[in-house]
């Protein structure tokens, strides 16, 4: 199932209350997929690690209530509103702590506690493949879960990654280069490898030396940048990166593109050209398409599109413009 599919299955059973347990290598967005969920529903996001609890820390502590004892739930756990109740790294943890959550997960209470109706359990962990610390999941508790494997999705992946605001050289080389999204080996004792959540990163890093470029502290910082990407996305990828950074590097600037886009230089290579198209579209707003499209009407058609595509998803008020009713009516086959 990829992130979008995993999407709109949460919202279909989360107003159910259907417990799912979502099952996924590290660093596809689990986490965040729930998150953005529970922000689109307009509740909390409330995220437990299983890995840090002990059997007892979810049934509580006793005390003693006129004649009787009583349990007192942890604070951790809701008592009013709206959410989502999030257990990470559920098989991370031993199995006793797993086992009590069965009460948890099925019955909506431990004890005395109840969760509140507006909350759902969603739990996720990484399989036994994924070579981490990892404990059998026991048939009870996997039989009150509904389970969803999540795998990297490069479209969905790209879509996020303009939302987001990923620097364009990442979005660009991937698109470049799709099949370095993830790095589905397992098997390599490496430290840093391709995924989802390790290319953020990546942008972060960028970011952080294109601030120090402009603040005038950009001595030996193109060693530095590839030593921090190599520890941030592995030595292949980064090799890859690095010469398709120097590229994008010398491509025109987008203020000279936006100003002269008659006449801005037009590379004719396609890893520029998907370059340049990805650049425009991360800065492309309702003022300045109509320049834009000049010179993107220089570039072939599906450059066009994917410029266009990334702005409208980055920018909605580019969709009312003329220019893209028009580019909209003359490429409507392309933009479905």
């Amino acid at each position: 199932m990829k992130p979008s599919e995993l999407l709109e299955a949460l919202h279909a059973l989360i107003s159910e209350r259907v417990p799912l347990y979502i099952w996924g290598a590290c660093g596809v967005g689990k986490s965040q997929i729930v998150a953005q969920v529970a922000s689109d529903l307009g509740g909390q996001f409330l995220d437990i690690r299983a890995v840090q609890l002990d059997p007892v820390d979810l049934r509580g502590l006793p005390r003693i209530s006129a004649d009787q004892a009583e349990w007192v739930p942890p604070k951790f756990l809701p008592t009013s509103g709206r959410g989502i109740l999030f257990l990470d790294e559920l098989t991370a943890a031993p199995q006793m702590t797993q086992a009590g959550c069965y009460q948890l997960v099925l019955d909506r209470k431990l004890g005395e506690y109840h969760l509140p109706d507006g909350w759902v359990v969603v739990a996720a962990g990484n399989p036994a493949s994924e070579r981490g610390v990892h404990f059998s999941m026991p048939r009870p508790l996997r039989n009150r879960f509904v389970h969803l494997n999540l795998e990297p999705d490069f479209e969905d992946w790209c879509q996020w990654a303009v939302r987001s605001g990923l620097r364009p050289e990442i979005v660009a080389f991937l698109r470049f280069k799709p099949a370095l999204l993830h790095d589905a080996n397992a098997t390599t004792d490496v430290n840093a490898w391709p995924t989802p959540r390790s290319w953020e990163m990546a942008s972060n890093v960028l970011s952080g030396f294109a601030r120090r470029q402009k603040s005038g502290f950009f001595m030996g910082a193109t060693e530095i940048e590839a030593q921090l990407l190599e520890g941030t996305v592995g030595p292949a990828a980064t090799t890859e990166l690095v010469a398709f950074l120097r590229l994008f590097r010398d491509l025109p600037s987008i203020d000279e593109i936006l100003l002269n886009p008659d006449t801005a230089p037009l590379p004719g290579e396609p890893s520029a050209q998907i370059a340049i198209a990805t650049a425009l579209g991360r800065v492309l707003s309702d003022h300045s398409i109509a320049k834009g499209m000049q010179y993107l009407d220089r570039m072939p058609t599906e450059m066009r599109v994917l410029a266009i595509r990334d702005a409208a998803a980055r920018n909605r008020g580019i969709t009312h413009t003329p220019e893209f009713v028009r580019f909209g009516v003359e490429h409507a086959e392309v933009l479905q």
